[in-house]
C-alpha cells in the first residue's frame, strides 16, 4: 500500500464494476449498430467505386459513377423534387405539429387524453400502412374523396395521374404521419413554461397572439430546432409511404432520392451508381445537420 508525504494511505484506483455492466448491457446494441449500420455503410462507399451491378464480379473504376451522376439531368430532376417535397412538407408538418401541440396541452380541455392518443396513432403503423391508407383516401376509382367529390356533384381528380394532386398527396401523407410525435414534443415542451410569466403577461393586458409571439415561441425555440431538424431528414429518407401511395409517379412527379437510389440499384441493378447516389445523399444531410447545429448554437 503506497502512502504520500502526509502519511495518507493511497488505494490504487479500480475500475468501477458499473462501467462494467453499463457496458455489457450496451454491447447489443453496439454490435447491432456496428454490424447493420457501419458495416453496409463501408461497404456502400466501396460499391460507389466500382462497376458492381449485384451479380459480376466488381470492377473498380474510381470517380466515373461520381462523374456520371452529376452529369445526369434525371439526378437534379429526382433532388429537385426531393427538395421541394422537403421545402413544403417540413413547415406544413410543423405548423400541424405545433397547433394540435397548443389545442391539446392543457388537461382542462375535455377529451384531450383521447385527441392525443388519436393523432399519435399514425405514428404506430408502419410507413407502408400509412401510404396505403391514403391511397384508399385519394384513389381515383374509389377513393373516399372522389366518392365525396361525386356525391356533391363535383368531378373527380386525377390524383394518380395529374402531378400536382399526386404531390399534394405526398405531402398530406406525410404531415399526418408524423404529426403525433412532433405534437408529443411540442405538449413536453409547452408545459414546461412557467405559467406565472402568461399570467403576468394576461394582467399586463397581452392577449393569447401576443402570449404566444413573446412567450410560448421563444420557450419552444430548442424543441424547434430540434423537429425541424428530424423532419428534415425524414424528408429527404421518404421511401416506403410514398412508394406505397404513388410508386413515385405519374412518371417521376413524387420519385424522391430514395425511390431514383432503389430503383437505380435494384431494377436497373446499378449498384454502384446507387451507392454513389445514396453518398451524395449522406452528404446533403451531414451538411444540414452541421447548419443546423451551428445555427442553434448562435442562437443559443
Amino acid at each position: 500500500m503506497a502512502k504520500t508525504g502526509t502519511n495518507v494511505a493511497v488505494r490504487p484506483k479500480k475500475k468501477d464494476s458499473r462501467q462494467k455492466w453499463a457496458l455489457l448491457f450496451c454491447l447489443p446494441n453496439i454490435l447491432f449498430f456496428l454490424v447493420f449500420f457501419v458495416a453496409p455503410a463501408v461497404v456502400g462507399i466501396w460499391y460507389s467505386f466500382t462497376d458492381y451491378n449485384g451479380l459480376k464480379k466488381m470492377n473498380f473504376i474510381g470517380l466515373e459513377n461520381y462523374i456520371t451522376l452529376f452529369q445526369d439531368p434525371e439526378f437534379y430532376k429526382i433532388l429537385l423534387n426531393t427538395a421541394k417535397f422537403a421545402i413544403i412538407s417540413v413547415p406544413v408538418g410543423y405548423v400541424v405539429s405545433l397547433g394540435m401541440g397548443l389545442l391539446l396541452a392543457s388537461d382542462k380541455m375535455k377529451g384531450s387524453s383521447i385527441l392525443r392518443v388519436l393523432i399519435y396513432w399514425p405514428t404506430l403503423l408502419s410507413t407502408i400502412m400509412v401510404g396505403l391508407t391514403w391511397k384508399w383516401i385519394f384513389g381515383e376509382s374509389f377513393g373516399l374523396v372522389n366518392y365525396l367529390l361525386e356525391a356533391a356533384g363535383l368531378p373527380k381528380i386525377g390524383w394518380a395521374t395529374d402531378p400536382t394532386a399526386a404531390f399534394i398527396t405526398t405531402i398530406v401523407a406525410g404531415a399526418w404521419a408524423g404529426c403525433g410525435t412532433n405534437m408529443l414534443i411540442f405538449i413536453g415542451g409547452i408545459k414546461q413554461i412557467p405559467e406565472e410569466l402568461k399570467e403576468a403577461a394576461r394582467i399586463d393586458g397581452a392577449n393569447p397572439w401576443q402570449i404566444f409571439k413573446a412567450i410560448t415561441l421563444p420557450h419552444l425555440k430548442p424543441l424547434s430546432y430540434m423537429v425541424i431538424m428530424l423532419s428534415l431528414i425524414g424528408a429527404f429518407k421518404e421511401f416506403a409511404m410514398v412508394q406505397t401511395l404513388t410508386n413515385g409517379g405519374p412518371g417521376t412527379a413524387t420519385t424522391y432520392m430514395i425511390q431514383y437510389i432503389y430503383l437505380t440499384g435494384f431494377q436497373k441493378l446499378k449498384v454502384g451508381y446507387s451507392s454513389a447516389a445514396s453518398m451524395v445523399l449522406f452528404v446533403l444531410l451531414l451538411i444540414m445537420s452541421l447548419v443546423q447545429s451551428k445555427l442553434t448554437e448562435e442562437k443559443d
